[in-house]
């Protein structure tokens, strides 16, 4: 009895560890996706001092990889780089697939070529999903802060597309690019937080330490995004005073954020002799910004509620009333996050923090994020079709037509012009001008696929074959111009459904047929077509004129017609030749038979002349007998 319970015992204790096992690993959930890629690397990378993964730069994008340069010792220490010449295009892009539905830390952090002769600081803009979150400005290479640009973005379709675009101050060179899924609900700030909304890291601060550290020095949780935080020990003009403690803090890496607790052990307190404590930073002017403010008290001297009590300021403007962290937290060496959302109209942002009641005021960390509204991007079936039209019209690598043709809207593509249809929230294009841009190859069907086209000039290039009768199908074009170029073929009858259409160009090429009476008759209703320069159009006044029409029944009976008496002639000959060569074989025969023939001839005309006069011979005797007998 004592053996069975024993066993009931170890029983249920083994089923109670499985339990507890599966339900701590269902509450730690599935480690958050990270991608790093070591741009320019041949082979995957791994980094101290935390042997950190960077996959090979294999398959993403164009550009040439080459040896790099850091900028900063913050930079991840990697060897290898890629610059895109402005010579393949002004926008390229990294296009990575297979990244999960989620809310991500994007960062980019860039680097300098170490070649001789090379731009030591590009100046670019960079786009993360076609909303552009950075533009470089002079000096950045000297900026910890400015060696990387970073930005919290939803990605929904399986793909992030990160681009740089030229500006014409060097070639964009990128060391690194690393994709760190964080919670769906990182950084919410109230009604603007949204799926459509993109956070930009501004400034993030660590007040009151030595060093810079990133989330991995602090030991913090991987979902926090490994998030650098820049070391600031004072706020200038002996403002400030540096303060830190050993002792834990609660309430720090808890979700949906996860700060390192690590982070409310240092921070800055006013003085008695300027209790006021203010931080300035420089910001882009009439632009929202999301401010997140951290507490924690950890001065031994402030122990109970009512102690320290401030207001915050942000451009002079009252924001946090009697702000006491110990009341608001829950207690001494508690965790405090205070967010809000403000627009801000000039170029500075001050950040002030107001004592009361004669006390002194503290801070630990200040986070900045600009709030940038995420692009709409363009219809993926246009995008598709412009694509195709790349690929077919051998469009050079100088237009560049990476990334998304309309987003951002700093850097359109080259030839192709945007419109937003508020209908679909989706840009299309609605215009194309690539003459006199060397295009070769034919224009393909796809070119249909571009609905809300209202013109098209193609002129000046070498485009070749017919003109697809898909282009009848756009119904907003207006003006189609694919003058001097090498299209054959009929003009296509479809073109005739056009009736938006205003100005059609054909001139120049090796168009041949009836113009259709559909387009004819649009002459008189103040279109302006051109259809010279093509020797076999005909139908309108000024081309040549067109022989009796024929039905497309009748140019088939014509077409059997001939093709049997091309039969007949060819069987006639087939039996004249037979014949001519029999009598060809025959006279051959007889020739090479006449001698004989001849002798024979000969000798029976001898033996008919022997036998003719041996007959006469015989006669004679007998009429002369008597007369000898007597």
């Amino acid at each position: 009895m004592e053996m069975h319970f024993g066993a009931m015992v170890r029983f249920h204790l083994l089923w109670l560890f499985i339990f507890c096992s599966a339900f701590s690993l269902s509450s730690a959930g599935p480690a958050p996706f990270v991608m790093r890629i070591s741009c320019g690397a041949r082979e995957d990378v791994h980094t101290p001092a935390f042997n950190t993964f960077w996959n090979k730069d294999f398959a993403y994008t164009g550009g040439v990889p080459t040896n790099a340069t850091r900028t900063s010792y913050i930079s991840p220490p990697l060897k290898t780089l890629r610059y895109f010449p402005l010579s393949e295009g002004p926008e390229n892009c990294y296009n990575i697939n297979n990244v999960p539905i989620g809310h991500y830390s994007v960062r980019v952090f860039f680097g300098l070529v170490a070649q001789p002769n090379f731009d030591n600081e590009p100046l670019y803009d960079v786009s993360v999903e076609g909303t552009q979150i950075c533009s470089l400005q002079s000096g950045w290479s000297g900026q910890d802060d400015q060696a990387f640009a970073e930005a919290l973005v939803f990605l929904l379709d399986h793909t992030a597309s990160i681009c740089f675009h030229s500006t014409g101050h060097g070639d964009p060179a990128i060391l690194s690019i690393e994709i760190l899924q964080v919670d769906d609900m990182a950084y919410y700030s109230g009604p603007m937080w949204s799926q459509g909304t993109i956070l930009r890291t501004a400034k993030r601060l660590s007040c009151g330490t030595g060093k810079s550290k990133f989330d991995v020095d602090y030991s913090g949780d991987r979902w926090g995004g490994d998030r650098y935080w820049q070391a600031i020990p004072t706020f200038g003009q002996n403002s400030d005073t540096p303060r830190s403690t050993e002792s834990s803090i609660k309430q720090a890496s808890v979700s949906p954020n996860f700060y390192p607790g690590a982070l409310y052990q240092s921070a800055l307190t006013s003085t008695d002799t300027q209790p006021d404590l203010t931080y300035t930073m420089d910001v882009e002017p009439n632009r929202n910004y999301s401010i997140w403010l951290h507490f924690a008290e950890i001065v031994s001297s402030i122990t109970d509620v009512g102690q320290r009590i401030f207001d915050i300021l942000i451009n002079g403007n009252v924001e946090f009333n009697d702000v006491d962290i110990i009341k608001m937290s829950g207690g001494r060496y508690t965790a405090l996050v205070l967010n809000k959302t403000v627009v801000i109209n000039g170029r500075t942002l001050t950040i002030t923090l107001h004592p009361k009641e004669g006390s002194l005021a503290i801070i630990n960390a200040i986070e900045v994020f600009e709030v940038i509204a995420a692009e709409s991007k363009t219809s993926l079936e246009e995008v598709g079709a412009l694509q195709t039209l790349k690929k077919v019209l051998g469009l050079p690598l100088r237009l560049g037509w990476n990334g998304d043709p309309c987003v951002p809207q700093q850097h359109p593509w080259s030839g192709a012009d945007c419109q937003f249809n508020s209908t679909g929230n989706k840009w299309v294009i609605d215009g194309l001008g690539l003459d006199n841009q060397g295009l070769r190859g034919f224009l393909p069907d796809d070119i249909s696929r571009l609905h809300h086209l209202k013109s098209i000039n193609l002129s000046g290039n070498n485009i070749r074959g017919v003109i697809p009768s898909s282009l009848g199908t756009i119904a907003s074009l207006e003006i189609l111009d694919l003058s001097y170029n090498s299209f054959n073929g009929s003009i296509p009858e479809s073109l005739g459904q056009l009736t938006s259409l205003l100005i059609l160009n054909l001139n120049g090429n090796s168009l041949s047929g009836r113009v259709p009476a559909a387009l004819g008759g649009r002459l008189l209703h103040r279109a302006s077509f051109n259809f010279t320069d093509n020797a076999g159009l005909c139908g309108i006044p000024g081309l040549q004129t067109c022989g009796p029409h024929l039905s497309a029944a009748a140019k088939v009976g014509i077409a059997l017609g001939a093709l049997v008496s091309l039969l007949l002639i060819v069987i006639c000959s087939l039996c004249w030749w037979k014949r001519r060569q029999n009598i060809i074989r025959v006279q051959q025969l007889a020739a090479r038979e006449a001698p004989y023939a001849k002798a024979r001839t000969h000798l029976s005309r001898d033996i008919q002349m022997t036998r003719h006069n041996n007959h006469g011979h015989s006669r004679t005797a007998a009429e002369n007998g008597p007369s000898l007998l007597s």
